[in-house]
């Protein structure tokens, strides 16, 4: 019974700093577990992604772990949680038509070390989005 517990405790809750604020996504905190192009501290700092918003959204729904759970016009909020032992990120997408690009951020609920999950899953969303 403690093992099945401590299972289901690395979803985590979900944060209420989520979402668009003052026209940009959230940055990260301190800790190395997120990625963001609204960053300027290099250790977090990722490109947004070249395309739509669509083309994102395509790309997702072909990832393992991955579930959308809100779009709301140029925004996007999608969960991936890993098979074994259920973590949860937080992935956002903000787009900019006019720029032609669509901003990101990446972000391990739980823990201090990613060990780069969060900026491969980007990289591998920005390939499959082309």
């Amino acid at each position: 019974m403690i093992p099945l517990l401590t299972l289901l405790g690395c979803a985590g809750e979900r944060p209420s700093t989520l979402g668009v604020q003052n026209g940009q996504l959230g940055t990260c905190p301190d800790s190395p577990n997120c990625v963001s192009s609204s960053e300027t501290r290099e250790s977090h700092s990722i490109a947004p992604i070249v395309g739509t918003l669509s083309s994102v959204k395509q790309a997702i729904t072909q990832m393992s772990g991955a579930q959308i759970i809100s779009e709301e016009g140029d925004y996007l909020y999608a969960e991936f949680t890993t098979r074994l032992m259920g973590f949860v990120d937080d992935v956002e997408f903000l787009a900019d038509p006019a720029a032609g690009v669509v901003h990101v951020r990446s972000a391990s609920r739980l823990g201090h070390s990613d060990l780069g999950v969060n900026r491969e899953r980007i990289e591998a969303i920005r390939a499959a989005a082309r």
